[in-house]
């Protein structure tokens, strides 16, 4: 699908990490950006560099998002792109040592990485079907959501992580498969170990452990390397009902 400057793009999670960097980019193409987050410093610092539309969102709530939604569709238009990079990382044994996992716990990161992906999802197709398909690829839109490599790889305590990650990779291909009469595509991308605040903030330990099963480059990704395959799903009509990894053939091991 070609993009320009009448293109709107909603990114979830765009205030910090690689949400940010997919603003980043798309706004560099001239595309009309929302970002939604609930990270108010964030999000306001990357829609002012950007010129882009901040909107505090809660994915998680039907009301929130459909607020959100209004905002977008009455200053800058209906989206034709929604990537959805909102969510936590989240960590826990199922059984530790005070005990099993607080249910509380796991399903916190389940309603914010699955059920959030869902929620945005569900309202911004909506609309996206009213629009008049493009005139190049005939598609009326594309949604580009955040699963995991730990999808597949779960590492030890990554046991809600991994389960709302997988969850989203399994919605892939029976979404697309829904939304194909309507010319809408939905692809996954399953990321590796990228260099996020999240990464960052970690320690050598935990760094060194991630970076130990890294095959080529021997490093941690850069978020832009991950902002250009995006522009690459949204420019390629081929590219859907799959998840994508973007790891440097990185396989994480058990802990």
């Amino acid at each position: 699908m070609h993009i320009d400057k009448n293109t709107v793009a909603i990114v979830t999670g765009g205030g910090s990490g690689l949400g940010e960097a997919v603003a980043r980019a798309l706004s560099a193409q001239g595309v009309k950006v929302a970002i939604f987050d609930i990270n108010l410093d964030g999000m306001q610092k990357v829609a002012k560099d950007i010129n882009a539309l901040a909107v505090k969102c809660d994915v998680t709530s039907e009301q929130s998002v459909k607020s959100a939604i209004d905002e977008v569709k009455n200053k800058l238009g209906i989206p034709r792109i929604c990537a959805n990079f909102a969510g936590i990382l989240g960590g826990g044994k199922i059984v530790g040592r005070n005990g099993p996992m607080a249910l509380e716990e796991f399903t916190k990161v389940v309603n914010i990485n699955l059920v959030g992906t869902f929620n945005v999802m569900r309202l911004v197709m909506a609309e996206m079907m009213t629009l008049e398909p493009t005139l190049d690829t005939k598609e009326r839109g594309v949604i580009i959501n955040t699963s995991s490599i730990c999808a597949y790889e779960g590492q030890i305590g990554q046991v809600a992580y991994s389960a709302s990650k997988g969850g989203v990779a399994g919605m892939t291909l029976p979404l697309a498969r829904e939304m194909a009469p309507y010319g809408i595509r939905v692809v996954a991308l399953a990321p590796g170990t990228f260099e996020t605040p999240m990464i960052k903030a970690a320690s050598d330990k935990v760094r060194d452990g991630m970076l130990s099963s890294a095959v080529f480059p021997h490093r941690f990704g850069e978020p832009n390397e991950l902002a250009s395959f995006v522009l690459h799903i949204i420019d390629n009509p081929m590219l859907n009902g799959s998840v994508l990894r973007i790891d440097g053939g990185m396989r994480m091991p058990p802990k």
